[in-house]
């Protein structure tokens, strides 16, 4: 007879169908179990749910600005525990406008040291559920680390696994709290205040436990395990993972066709891809992939840059179906100063080698408007979008736009500033996108000066935001345009093994990876690398048999494989063997501006919540 669901079981019912719960016997064969056998019944178990509100989403770096529990057991609510917390510095305004938790309100409430013991009295003995177990739990054990308490014991449950174990693709799309609270009708809708959020997962819980009663699961074990437990599929796959080598490396899941799902690296390929087989992997769509898998391929690297390079390369080639990022590295954008007598910014998906200057790549549209934005207010080229040519102003046939009547352009589609004096703003635009920032920042910060003393922060903050959008994008395409110049670099890297990591960069490229063994003489290692590393073309071209040039200025590859590389060139201990080129940014470049930038994010904030602080 089969078992009823666990909302009978949170009820405190007893017996339904034959079935005697919370007392070890059945009706069919009378037989008293032990209470080993029955482990902790649900009813009788309380439950703690908890959610966080915080200023980010790292413990190292952010911290909690709201607090939100609610304590059931056996369907009942048995108290709840609310406060907001004061995080000893500024609330992010993404996080402002997400929450609506503002600096003002944060001010006069207790700081974490003095929140956290009335929290850990009010979760003792229970267990602590939460959806994103893995977010919030890190940043109560990274608060207790930082107060002097020991981390409690308490058993985990994460909503989110029991969500992608029992619900399918064609019920929830996703496993958001909102979608499930939609899903379960819960009673609270989910605000991203934490006492709001807490009460809905209270009933995405209960749902969720209603729904597990059907496979049997009626005890606080049978609940950890459940989530945890392997899928049948992924255990009927697990010979998969039989032959994969331990080393550093590439995976690829592929169907029976050889097409390949899924590509990852890691250091371990073989502990990496026997994980994808047990009950620690819950992702749903990566358990779907693992039941269409019929083989794992590897390739085996040198060193672990080498593998993070080729994922790369063979996610941009391959663009396996489960895999979410880096698989068209050649959708990015940039901010291009057109090729015409009267050149315009112009936001392009395409750089080309076309003579024109390019500024970015950068991550989304709305970076690149914000950028476009800043530079305006530096230098001012026309905005309109029409073709402009000397026969078309002769003959009279363009027309000016609101922006010359307002004095914010010279208007050169009606003749009244001649082609040469634009092209006094076309090489100031030039020179700014090149390398010297100075005119973009001194305008924004005069800006910024002029509405913070009016008071009109929002608009001070609006401004700051597109400074630091462009601040960031130059200073990206700087750093990756002084690598890509550099015909090749070579450089070593302290291994673990006291070793080195030996990799041969050209053109921006990682054109060869190898390893120094421990008390080796480097040079032979050296001459063999970089007499076996493949040939890149310089971005201008390049002879024949070698790898081609990247989109636009960005020389002999994408723009993550190229900050990949610089990750490793800037990590401790890393020394340079050999540079043939230039390694520098400019020196009024964006890279020394980026920092202040960050901190005008990150430093209090006078007066109101939006106001702007200088630059300075």
């Amino acid at each position: 007879m089969g078992r009823p669901g666990a909302a009978t079981t949170l009820a405190g019912r007893h017996s339904v169908g034959g079935v005697l719960y919370g007392h070890g016997m059945t009706a069919a064969h009378g037989v008293q179990g032990t209470l080993d056998d029955l482990g902790t019944p649900l009813a009788g178990v309380t439950f703690v749910v908890v959610d966080l509100e915080t200023t980010g989403g790292s413990p190292a770096e952010s911290a909690i600005t709201e607090i939100g529990a609610v304590k059931v057991r056996g369907g009942a609510e048995l108290g709840h525990f609310g406060t907001l917390v004061d995080p000893g510095g500024p609330i992010p305004p993404f996080i402002t406008a997400l929450t609506g938790i503002t600096q003002t309100m944060v001010t006069a409430a207790p700081r974490m040291e003095a929140v956290l013991p009335a929290f850990l009295e009010f979760a003792r003995g229970s267990v602590l559920v939460a959806h994103n177990a893995p977010f919030d739990i890190g940043f109560l054990k990274a608060a207790c680390a930082a107060s002097g308490y020991a981390w409690p014991a308490f058993p985990i449950v994460d909503t989110v696994d029991l969500a992608r174990r029992v619900l399918g693709r064609d019920e929830v799309p996703n496993c958001k709290l909102g979608t499930l609270a939609r899903f379960f009708r819960a009673a609270t809708e989910p605000t991203h205040r934490a006492l709001a959020d807490a009460r809905a997962t209270v009933d995405v819980l209960h749902g969720l436990i209603e729904r597990i009663g059907s496979f049997g699961v009626t005890t606080l074990e049978e609940l950890r395990g459940f989530a945890k437990a392997p899928t049948p599929e992924q255990r009927r796959k697990r010979h998969l993972a039989d032959d994969v080598p331990s080393a550093p490396g590439v995976y690829l899941f592929e169907d029976p066709g050889g097409e390949a799902l899924y590509v990852g690296k890691s250091g371990d390929l073989r502990s990496r891809v026997r994980a994808y087989f047990t009950g620690s992997e819950t992702r749903r769509r990566v358990r779907e992939m693992v039941g269409l898998a019929e083989r794992v391929r590897t390739i085996v690297c040198a060193t672990g840059l080498e593998a993070e390079v080729r994922e790369l390369r063979l996610i941009a080639a391959y663009k396996p179906r489960y895999n979410r990022r880096s698989k068209f590295p050649e959708r990015a954008i940039w901010m291009k100063l057109t090729v015409e007598p009267f050149p315009r910014l112009s936001i392009v998906r395409e750089c080309r080698d076309d003579g024109a200057v390019y500024l970015g790549p950068m991550s989304s549209r709305q970076q690149a408007e914000d950028a476009r934005a800043a530079l305006h207010e530096a230098v001012p080229l026309r905005q309109c979008t029409q073709r402009l040519t000397l026969r078309l102003i002769e003959r009279g046939r363009a027309r000016a736009c609101a922006l010359a009547d307002l004095g914010r352009c010279g208007a050169p589609c009606d003749g009244r500033e001649p082609e040469e004096a634009y092209a006094l703003h076309t090489a100031a635009a030039r020179s700014v996108m090149r390398g010297d920032v100075r005119p973009v920042v001194a305008a924004a910060q005069a800006r910024i000066d002029r509405l913070v003393s009016e008071l009109r922060y929002e608009e001070a903050a609006a401004e700051r935001d597109r400074l630091a959008a462009f601040v960031r994008a130059a200073a990206r395409g700087q750093r990756l345009a002084a690598l890509a110049g550099c015909s090749q670099l070579v450089a070593a890297r302290p291994a673990f093994d006291g070793g080195w990591e030996l990799s041969v960069v050209r053109f921006g490229r990682l054109a060869a990876a190898g390893t120094i063994p421990p008390h080796a003489h480097p040079r032979p290692y050296v001459d063999a690398l970089i007499a076996t590393a493949e040939t890149v073309f310089a971005p201008a071209g390049g002879a024949p048999g070698g790898v081609p040039p990247g989109p636009g200025p960005a020389g002999g590859a994408t723009a993550e494989e190229m900050e990949c590389v610089l990750r490793w060139l800037d990590a401790p201990g890393v020394r340079l063997v050999e540079v043939d080129g230039v390694w520098s940014c400019p020196a009024h470049g964006a890279e020394g501006l980026r920092r202040r930038i960050d901190n005008a994010y990150v430093a209090p904030d006078p007066g109101d919540q939006g106001a702007a602080r200088p630059l300075r």
